[in-house]
């Protein structure tokens, strides 16, 4: 080998071992300044506030029967101002859930109870009969159309919901009762309380669109941003 061969010959020492060393003191430095020496994974946030619903839809009248004799029988009022705040989407490298658990939307007093139900994709509903006589619940929305038929007081019917968005349920005997089933295919959603507040869970840290719905009313996506293991706030208005 020439001496002009050996001066061409790629060399460890010098700068790319340099290189090298300093990556090495760089990692041991990153790894040491975690307690116990291991790196930790982030922190996943939550994202809370409150849903202002400042035009709550009236309930739709009752249909006098000719049970009633002209005094209608009692009912359940439903509560309007129930709302669901969820992701817009889902964060980057969540799956969609395809199994869910089980749910109730039960029918007393001429009511859906709950009148919202929020649930997750893989989800089974049933639909028990409270009152003492027949219902028929149904649904002609895309997301889950379905007729379950004429039952009578004790009886329930299942239904799973597959797919995501939003299912309007009705019963084809009593034409005031309604109610709304919310399908998502990941479970960052959550159901406001008899004020207003709400919280979402377990997001990992990022940026995310957050949405307000209500009777068929959705707000605008709003921008919002959760830090490693951190709360962040977001209210709503809804007109």
């Amino acid at each position: 080998m020439t001496r002009t061969q050996r001066r061409q010959r790629p060399q460890i020492g010098g700068t790319v071992a340099a290189r090298i060393s300093l990556l090495f003191v760089s990692l041991v430095t990153l790894v040491s300044s975690v307690p116990g020496g291991r790196v930790s994974a982030a922190r996943p946030g939550s994202i809370r506030g409150r849903v202002d619903v400042r035009r709550p839809a009236a309930a739709v009248e009752r249909r006098p029967g000719v049970a009633d004799l002209g005094t209608p029988a009692g009912r359940d009022v439903p509560n309007l101002l129930r709302s669901v705040v969820y992701l817009e989407s889902a964060p980057r490298g969540a799956f969609e859930t395809s199994v869910g658990g089980r749910a109730v939307m039960d029918q007393r007093n001429e009511t859906f109870v709950p009148h919202v139900l929020a649930i997750t994709t893989g989800t089974t509903v049933d639909f028990p009969n409270s009152d003492k006589f027949y219902h028929n619940v149904f649904s002609l929305s895309k997301t889950r159309p379905f007729d379950l038929g004429r039952y009578a007081s004790g009886a329930s019917r299942p239904i799973r919901f597959d797919r995501a968005g939003i299912v309007r349920v009705f019963c084809d005997i009593h034409s005031h009762m309604n109610a709304y089933i919310l399908v998502f295919n990941h479970p960052f959603f959550a159901m406001t309380d008899a004020e207003g507040r709400y919280r979402i869970e377990n997001v990992p840290p990022g940026s995310y669109g957050v949405i307000a719905w209500n009777e068929g009313t959705s707000s605008e996506a709003r921008p919002i941003a959760v830090a490693d293991g951190g709360v962040a706030e977001l209210d709503f208005s809804i007109r």
